[in-house]
């Protein structure tokens, strides 16, 4: 390897497993499964998110500390292993984890990874030599009573919770609040409503912004329902969902330890055949995901389109400037929030795609596209939780009213002429809009033109405060 133009040495140790020897760099607390699949799994760019791997590690602390109580490994190697678990879940081993998504679909190489990892440093705290697998063995000890195939789903729904727990859900309150701010704010200002895109009667911009206000909302209380499944692990149900290797009520304990250290409330699944088999509380979850970005793609848009100008757009709204906008236009200002929330919309959308097709493709016992559903559901969920803070605090927090520009487009809005239609007739109504389009006048020169109304009844019919309710 190279370092500063430096060639630098590096050295090995050789480990065995049943495939045979292997080379693996002496620094590093991996072991041959990881080595091998280094080598064979090289696709892409893109590592295993790291709270997959500190979720991973919580099963493996979790059930150490259950056959600990259980007597069923020696108190000393549960500790080493409980030590090591403590300082990859704080981070400290980071450098240890290589590995691509893209693997065999029940992420087995990840899990070996993490047990290997989680082996070494065991044996290096009881002074033992890294690779040897004495006293602290990956399988027989880190990976006790437990398959890939009840880790990885287990896993999964883990850092799920915790991602939406600690980042999705208090970004988007933080968005909620700043959309909630501007409802009130607005709640005064009468504008032209819109409807396919053409001029419509008129609303509040309080009253427009309360409409994402309450979609926010509601996508904030799907996610919070979409969690309850979540909340269920297929831990316990090992190779198939019958349990083999696992000593009775080991599912209970292990979602109790799990509890304790995340502090959320996890179950075991009801039906461990399912969890493995299926994803389809992920799915759901990812479904609310899609639905939360189709609500965000909307309102930014939105928000866009009403700040476009500033002479020869809509000008409703005045975005904050950020940035320089353009690399050859001076002083211009782009929506530039906004485009970027647009983007990771489109994005979670594509992930929502992706794992709809990869839930439907468990074959009997087990579903083999786990890697790819866990790292897209991450990353949507990662996604949105920054684009939607960002949104908040760099636009919707700073967005005025062009009070002067609304003002304007209302007074000149020929949409008003719903409020004769009651009192003159529709087709009368419709008549008068015409001509005031045509004549390039006011309504109230056509409707006193024609001797409707006078001027003292137009102005007490045709109020834009009085429009914006029922009567």
């Amino acid at each position: 390897m190279y370092k500063n133009n430096i060639i630098i040495q590096m050295k090995f140790r050789k480990e065995y497993d049943s495939i045979g020897q292997i080379k693996v760099p002496s620094s590093k607390y991996w072991g041959a499964s990881t080595e091998r699949s280094k080598k064979f799994f090289d696709i892409g760019e893109v590592l295993v998110q790291k709270i997959l791997i500190k979720s991973i590690t919580i099963i493996k602390k979790s059930a150490a500390v259950v056959h600990k109580k259980e007597k069923q490994i020696n108190p000393k190697i549960a500790n080493a292993i409980i030590k090591a678990c403590n300082e990859i879940i704080s981070g400290k081993l980071d450098e240890n984890f290589p590995l691509k998504v893209w693997q065999t679909g029940s992420g087995t190489q990840t899990n070996m990874n993490v047990n290997e990892v989680i082996s070494n440093r065991a044996i290096e705290f009881l002074g033992g030599k890294l690779g040897t697998k004495k006293p602290v063995h990956p399988n027989d000890h880190v990976n006790k009573s437990q398959s890939t195939n009840d880790v990885f789903p287990t896993a999964m729904h883990i850092a799920i919770a915790i991602e939406t727990k600690n980042k999705l859900l208090p970004s988007l309150i933080l968005l909620n609040k700043e959309l909630k701010n501007k409802v009130k704010k607005f709640n005064k200002i009468i504008k032209v409503g819109r409807t396919h895109l053409q001029d419509a009667t008129p609303l509040s911009l309080g009253q427009e912004f309360s409409g994402y206000q309450t979609q926010l909302e509601d996508c904030i209380n799907r996610i919070r329902s979409g969690l309850n499944e979540i909340y269920f692990l297929a831990q316990g149900g090992t190779a198939v969902g019958t349990g083999i290797n696992t000593k009775k009520n080991f599912d209970k304990k292990i979602c109790k330890e799990i509890s304790k250290l995340t502090k959320i409330n996890f179950k075991p699944s009801k039906n461990k055949f399912a969890a493995l088999a299926a994803h389809d509380a992920i799915v759901n979850f990812s479904g609310v995901l899609n639905t939360t970005a189709v609500c965000l793609l909307k309102i930014a848009n939105d928000i866009r389109f009403l700040g476009s100008g500033p002479r020869a757009g809509y000008g409703e709204l005045t975005l904050p400037a950020n940035e320089p906008g353009s690399s050859i236009m001076p002083g211009k200002v782009n929506p530039t929030q906004s485009e970027a929330v647009t983007m990771v919309c489109v994005k979670v959308m594509g992930n929502h795609t992706g794992i709809t097709i990869a839930g439907s493709q468990g074959q009997f016992e087990l579903n083999v596209f786990k890697p790819l559903i866990a790292y897209n559901v991450l990353q949507s969920i990662d996604l949105i939780s920054d684009c939607s803070k960002n949104f908040a605090k760099y636009c919707v927090k700073g967005l005025k009213a062009n009070q002067e520009k609304i003002k304007k487009d209302l007074e000149s809005s020929l949409m008003l002429v719903t409020a004769l239609a009651p009192k003159i007739g529709y087709d009368r109504a419709a008549s008068i809009a015409k001509k005031a389009l045509k004549n390039n006048t006011s309504l109230k020169t056509e409707v006193i033109k024609a001797g409707l109304l006078d001027e003292k009844d137009y102005k007490k019919i045709v109020d834009p405060k009085k429009m914006i309710q029922p009567e």
